[in-house]
């Protein structure tokens, strides 16, 4: 079931609740360059299937890009700062809505990928990040500083967000004592994005899910 919900004043967003009334996990899905397309919308809804209360953080706060040339503009004029105040009132939002159990997760993919790997460092709250193939500048995240176990999905064939990039990344991690796990697939960028046949990869996404939710 789809609804709305207020992050903040002026910004809400979807809302997808599973099956009956009891309490679960929250889980905060971060979009891609486009925005809140109906592909992100149908992975709330998926997760949703699996038991979770899922936000599709807004952080375009209600712009859509329907081609790729207004989606980099998007995408660059985005303030990491700004989006992370977003995610703290969402995670906020999210922990207080009555069908939650407190817990709140973060997932996101290409750009949200970048920016989950940034809420893992700088947002209170989490209780685990899972990247998928996008990484912030070293200015948005400090591994010394990470909150929460990190569980990052890259692709072998991936000049943008480079794998041997994401391995620095875990490493640094781990070495200041947190907890992060690095799957690298036989795939390219976004073979998470079904329904688009240039880059979806089935098996690749198959596994990445079971892992995700898992």
């Amino acid at each position: 079931m789809t609804s709305t919900i207020q992050i903040k004043p002026g910004v809400t967003t979807t809302l997808a609740a599973p099956a009956g009334d009891g309490k679960v996990p929250g889980l905060l899905v971060i979009h891609e360059w486009h925005g809140v397309t109906d592909g992100i919308r149908a992975m709330c809804t998926r997760f949703a299937a699996e038991g979770f209360l899922v936000v599709a953080a807004d952080l375009y706060h209600g712009k859509v890009a329907t081609d790729d040339e207004t989606a980099a503009s998007y995408m660059n004029a985005l303030s990491t700062e700004a989006a992370m105040d977003d995610l703290r009132a969402a995670v906020a939002a999210l922990a207080a809505h009555p069908r939650c159990n407190g817990k709140v997760g973060i997932v996101g993919f290409c750009m949200g990928g970048a920016i989950t790997f940034a809420a893992a460092s700088a947002v209170e709250g989490l209780v685990c990040a899972v990247p998928f193939y996008g990484l912030p500048g070293p200015a948005y995240f400090d591994p010394a500083r990470v909150k929460c176990p990190i569980q990052a999905h890259f692709a072998v064939n991936d000049a943008w967000a480079v794998a041997d990039k994401a391995a620095a990344f875990r490493d640094g991690v781990n070495a200041h004592g947190g907890a992060m796990e690095l799957h690298v697939y036989d795939a390219g960028h976004a073979f998470m994005r079904e329904g688009d046949a240039r880059v979806y990869d089935a098996a690749s996404a198959a596994s990445a899910w079971s892992r995700t939710t898992a």
